[in-house]
């Protein structure tokens, strides 16, 4: 495997999970072969710690690698590996529009199964990823990592494992949508009402009370669809 520095402008979990994808499916990587550490990955691609453990995170939800604790990740066998979306294929405006879709229902129920069950540790990675988001890399491709592992976090606190897997691997497939959402807010006081956005649905979370969980979630995505001048069906969006 050889690894290039990735470009700022591009979503870098994204990009680096799509680069080691390429290694497995196009043999450059075997079935069994251990991944370079976080340490090497981060060095060699000039990215943060975090962004490459976002990367392996994704390649895991997508199946191409599985992770032993303490010891690393490692390529899966090819017949162990699920239904991928590719992401050129998501440039298609309604396949976008069609997972994005699949993933409101989803978030909702998440929501309130998370305000049902969440622990301690639950909603410490929950204000974790939103003090990253609402600090001074709101910004950048690190609030980017950070929303993704809101939502992450967010699944987890469900307590069953199914939502966590469909959740991370959906939201990681429409990751590049936050990117285009940002670019359309380019005024900040639309950021600031996405970050509004996520501390009513942690309140929510925290106040165990999973009607107003679920009813938090669901503004939160379709204010996101509104942003990306996104239509779904069955669902409404107050105007502003």
């Amino acid at each position: 495997m050889e690894f290039g520095h990735i470009r700022r402008s591009e979503h870098l979990p994204a990009r680096i999970a799509g680069q080691i994808a390429r290694d497995i499916t196009e043999g450059r990587m075997r079935p069994g072969e251990k991944l370079p550490t976080e340490h090497f990955l981060a060095k060699a691609l000039g990215v943060s710690r975090s962004v490459v453990r976002e990367a392996i995170a994704q390649l895991r939800n997508e199946g191409l690698v599985e992770t032993r604790q303490g010891v690393g990740a490692f390529v899966t066998e090819a017949h162990a590996r699920p239904i991928r979306i590719e992401q050129d294929d998501l440039a298609d405006r309604q396949s976008f529009r069609d997972l994005f879709q699949l993933r409101v229902p989803l978030e909702i129920e998440a929501a309130g199964l998370a305000a049902l069950h969440h622990t301690a540790d639950d909603l410490r990675r929950i204000d974790e990823a939103l003090a990253s988001m609402s600090g001074g890399e709101k910004w950048t491709a690190e609030g980017i990592v950070a929303d993704l592992a809101f939502h992450r976090a967010v699944a987890a606190a469900t307590g069953n494992e199914y939502f966590s897997v469909f959740i991370g691997f959906i939201a990681e497939r429409i990751s590049l949508a936050i990117d285009a959402a940002r670019a359309a807010a380019v005024l900040e006081e639309i950021v600031e009402v996405t970050i509004e956005e996520h501390f009513a649905l942690r309140d929510a979370i925290a106040s165990r009370d999973p009607k107003r969980a679920r009813e938090a979630m669901k503004m939160h995505l379709l204010g996101a669809a509104k942003r990306l001048d996104l239509t779904l069906e069955g669902y409404e969006v107050a105007s502003e």
